[in-house]
């Protein structure tokens, strides 16, 4: 939809720039898009563009960590069987796979569960730990939840298991009984505020491997683990994420992993190709998802630890299936949903509901109807027993969505998550209660009128200016993501010279746009946007913001432009 073009930075940077720039080895276009972004010294700059792991903080620097590790450094010691419980996203499969690598490599052993979501649905479960006792577990360990799993964990503790939970969501009021919690939010202003569930893993068995006898693991080489994990939960990507993740990106690219190799080749990468976070997010990491948003994550684990490449492509190629299957639903959910849309333009926050809906793709729609629509979203379904309606939410930048459940959680048989995503659930007669009080939540913050989304710009970018040389060292800037999105660059008043769809649907469009002061002309692609770039565009003059891109498509490197958003 068309946004409001505004300035990412306030201020100019200053004339020590050149200077900055020469001391970086870098144009000054990077040091302003740097300075844009609140870097506004040599140093910050510096550690920005050469993001190395001595830039880490201790490990000790997340709240409880150091009492996790030693407690469960002290639970090994005295013999005791360790078991994994984990998420069934890519955050707690890689979580998962990080741990018992982990353990593999110290020479242990360990049990894990990962929750069927349709059978199971989110987080710890008594009759799973029930299992995991039976099966000899007296150490459990969560990843990537158990912050809100206090049944679970009492009864665990009932059971005799030591319990220690890491977890990276927004904890409730009253934790849970755990032996030990490891958890960043539960301290605010510390450097791993914002590390993804895999993140908060590896630093803790990076404090475990200190505390335990024997030679310690190379926690280097999980780094490929935690890169795809933080990528694919949405994260910032800046301070300590943007160091993990930057640093696991090399060796997702050298891919010795036989599973990420295999991971690679079926979504139609080389093994060694050099992926930016951007192609993680929309290639590798859907792929995971798929196995834990159709039915049974342990086929992503098993690609994960898989020892072979020939051992791995099976499961890749499964994989690949079930996330084709799972692209063929969401296209039919998002079509409904966005009918229901259609009919609630009246509404500041939108409810919609699909009895059949698949519970694992509610989410992914959430976001397209987030993106087409730009107002909150709760979309729900009917659980298989029927017994309750269960959703997904997403958000705007502007809007907390965590808060607002928060505060309507008189209505909520549960929920979870963060500003801008969560869970929850809902008895069916408390649908419209639900409907009606999100609405409000909505207004009371934001007003009644829709909002208009913002799109902020680096700067304008002449298409004379733009070269290889230049977008390579715009790479320099991955990976991005949120807290550091891709650059956007304005172009001056330039001609559509050429339009036409292309798609499946016909539903994308390429463009040639062409610069009549300075004779330059760029191909572009507008996603998803053939609705609204419309023939009647060819010839007409405009200005268009753009994120300009190396197009390798058959081997061939040429310059490219993504289309952001256009005016008159």
């Amino acid at each position: 939809m068309p946004c409001i073009w505004k300035a990412r930075g306030e201020s100019k940077p200053p004339a020590s720039a050149s200077d900055i720039a020469e001391a970086l080895s870098v144009s000054p276009l990077i040091v302003d898009i740097l300075w844009n972004r609140g870097l506004t010294s040599l140093e910050e700059m510096d550690q920005f563009l050469s993001p190395g792991l001595r830039h880490l903080a201790s490990p000790d620097e997340v709240p409880g960590l150091t009492d996790a590790a030693k407690t469960l450094a002290d639970a090994l010691a005295e013999g005791r069987k360790l078991a994994v419980w984990g998420d069934y996203d890519v955050d707690g499969i890689t979580s998962s796979t990080l741990v018992i690598e982990f353990f593999a490599g110290r020479g242990i052993e360990i049990l894990h569960h990962l929750p069927n979501r349709m059978e199971e649905g989110y987080g710890m479960n008594v009759p799973g730990v029930e299992r995991l006792h039976a099966e000899g577990a007296g150490v459990l360990l969560t990843v990537d939840c158990g912050i809100s799993d206090n049944e679970a964990v009492a009864r665990a503790r009932e059971l005799g298991m030591t319990v220690v939970v890491s977890d990276h969501h927004l904890p409730g009021d009253d934790l849970p009984d755990a032996h030990a919690i490891c958890n960043p939010r539960l301290g605010e202003g510390g450097p791993y505020d914002d590390v993804a569930g895999v993140g908060v893993a590896w630093l803790l068995m990076a404090g475990l491997n200190k505390l335990m006898p024997g030679n310690p693991v190379d926690m280097r080489s999980l780094l490929d683990l935690v890169a795809l994990g933080t990528i694919a939960d949405v994260v910032r990507l800046t301070g300590m994420n943007r160091v993990l993740v930057k640093n696991g990106l090399l060796f997702i690219k050298e891919a010795k992993r036989p599973g990420m190799a295999a991971l690679k080749v079926v979504s139609d990468y080389e093994r060694g190709a050099e992926l930016g976070a951007g192609q993680i997010g929309f290639n590798l990491a859907p792929r995971i998802n798929a196995a834990g948003r159709m039915g049974d994550p342990g086929k992503a684990l098993k690609l994960l630890l898989s020892k072979s490449f020939d051992d791995a492509m099976p499961y890749a190629e499964e994989l690949n299936s079930i996330n084709m299957e799972r692209r063929r639903q969401e296209q039919e959910i998002a079509d409904q949903a966005f009918a229901q849309a259609e009919s609630m333009k009246d509404q500041a926050g939108l409810v919609l509901y699909g009895e059949d809906w698949h519970p694992g793709i509610i989410g992914i729609v959430a976001s397209r109807v987030v993106e087409k629509y730009y107002r909150p979203t709760l979309i729900l379904c009917r659980t298989e027993d029927g017994e309750l309606i269960k959703g997904s939410g997403r958000s705007i930048s502007e809007f907390d969505l965590h808060e607002s459940l928060k505060n309507i959680s008189t209505i909520l048989n549960g929920f979870g998550g963060h500003k801008q995503a969560a869970g929850l659930s809902i008895l069916p007669e408390n649908l419209d209660a639900l409907r009606e009080q999100f609405n409000e939540q909505v207004i009371d913050k934001l007003g009644p009128e829709p909002l208009t989304p913002t799109l902020k710009l680096d700067k304008e970018l002449p298409f004379a200016d733009i070269s290889n040389t230049l977008l390579n060292e715009l790479e320099m800037l991955q990976p991005f993501g949120m807290g550091n999105p891709e650059p956007v660059f304005a172009s001056a008043p330039v001609t559509v010279a050429e339009h036409r769809t292309f798609g499946r649907e016909r539903e994308h469009v390429k463009l040639v746009l062409a610069d009549d002061v300075t004779g330059a002309r760029l191909p572009g692609k507008a996603w998803r946007m053939a609705e609204k770039l419309g023939r009647e565009i060819e010839g007409r003059v405009m200005r268009f913001a753009f994120t300009p891109k190396i197009d390798r498509f058959r081997g061939v490197p040429k310059i490219d432009l993504r289309i952001r958003d256009w005016n008159f």
